[in-house]
């Protein structure tokens, strides 16, 4: 049986602790019956410049999914976003891929992630040579080259803005992004993506796409974007970018 007000779909996303942005940015993008309930992954605030601290960082963030998977499924929903970036691009296109299987095992319904959203968005764009923007450290920074070059894409730029803990990068001003992204662009260029689910771009991301003149994919919007296609639900969401809008 529906429920009264998500009467097309829920959507539950699952976000680290410290994460103030994808809650809002998704939702903006709801349609009209679709309904997005949060469950939050414990990290610690802390530096992660040091080796030792992202390791910690990242083991605490893998433990702590499945804790939050299992407590937001109480609510019968009927997709699931994992609004935690790097962890889904981590180890490579092979690592994604069994990390969102184990997690559609776990949850029991679909599983929409950053990495595998993107690659998604991307070859709907037909983009092969791409310019890349993350919050992270360069520790995190080889990671996400990593996957898009196994993936099959030309990183032609990448920028980490090396934001010194999780809490930071909510903190990253709209002019800072941006700048950015302008950096970034190129004739060279066929699409930017941003990653990073901390990282306030979605609105950022679909201003530059205007006067660009090419998609800029910001990974809670394009992961939203996934999710909703694989729910089956078509609607075109307009003012939060082209992906939304066109694909």
């Amino acid at each position: 049986m529906s429920d009264t007000l998500g009467f097309r779909k829920r959507i539950g996303i699952v976000v680290p602790s410290t994460n103030t942005t994808v809650q809002p940015e998704c939702d903006g993008l709801r349609p009209r019956g679709v309904t997005n309930h949060t469950a939050r992954s414990t990290i610690k605030e802390r530096p992660l410049n040091t080796e030792q601290a992202f390791f910690e960082h990242m083991t605490d963030m893998r433990e702590g999914i499945a804790t939050a998977i299992d407590q937001i499924m109480t609510a019968g929903l009927d997709h699931l976003i994992v609004g935690i970036s790097l962890e889904t691009f981590w180890g490579g296109v092979a690592a994604a891929a069994k990390l969102q299987d184990e997690l559609t095992q776990r949850a029991g319904v679909g599983i929409s992630m950053g990495s595998t959203a993107a690659v998604a968005a991307l070859r709907a764009f037909g983009a092969k040579k791409i310019a890349v923007l993350t919050p992270h450290q360069p520790r995190g920074d080889d990671m996400v080259r990593l996957y898009l070059s196994e993936a099959g894409f030309d990183i032609v730029r990448l920028v980490g803005l090396k934001c010194a803990s999780p809490r930071a990068i909510a903190q990253v001003p709209a002019a800072d992004v941006r700048n950015a992204l302008k950096d970034l662009d190129g004739p060279d260029v066929d699409a930017l993506l941003q990653v990073g689910t901390a990282l306030p771009t979605v609105v950022v991301a679909a201003e530059a796409e205007r006067w660009l003149g090419k998609p800029v994919l910001a990974i809670n919007a394009v992961t939203y974007w996934d999710a909703l296609r694989r729910c089956g639900i078509e609607d075109r969401i307009f003012g939060y970018g082209r992906v939304l809008e066109e694909i």
